[in-house]
């Protein structure tokens, strides 16, 4: 069973190589895509908070 700690570290290793991922992007929609990917990561990690919140 995972700690919302390590779940969030995940997160945070995952946006870190989409971001180098996103400087490194030859086009637009390269990153455009990479974007979309971020958004996700994030709201997996704010969906994250919200349950730790909820088991307080």
């Amino acid at each position: 069973m995972a700690s919302s700690t390590d779940s969030s570290e995940t997160v945070d290793e995952e946006v870190r190589r989409l971001y180098e991922r996103y400087q490194s992007a030859e086009s637009d929609e390269e990153r455009q895509e990479i974007a979309l990917e971020m958004g996700k990561l994030d709201g997996r990690r704010h969906a994250d908070i919200y349950a730790a919140l909820e088991d307080e």
